[in-house]
């Protein structure tokens, strides 16, 4: 995924109206789009190769939450937090 692409806002009524031309515009010059309902985020439009790179990347996915999870510090509550050590000590 190149993440220099532009990535775009559109409400779903404007997506919906214009949808061939959003996606001959994903298609031709990869922008990336964010559709938004009610104000929201809701889903994004993002091209092929895009998918294709995120979809590769899932088998891999689980093993970087198991990761991220484990090093995530874990407190007790009511606990102090000891501040870590600058190296200035």
């Amino acid at each position: 995924m190149k993440s220099e692409r532009e990535v775009k806002f559109i409400i779903s009524t404007e997506a919906q109206n214009h949808f061939g031309r959003l996606l001959d515009d994903v298609a031709a010059n990869g922008t990336r789009y964010i559709v938004k309902r009610f104000g929201a985020p809701k889903a994004a439009i993002i091209p092929l190769e895009d998918l294709e790179t995120l979809l590769a990347g899932e088998s891999n996915g689980q093993t970087y939450l198991q990761v991220l999870q484990e090093s995530r510090p874990t407190y007790t509550l009511g606990e102090p937090i000891k501040p870590r050590s600058t190296g200035r000590d």
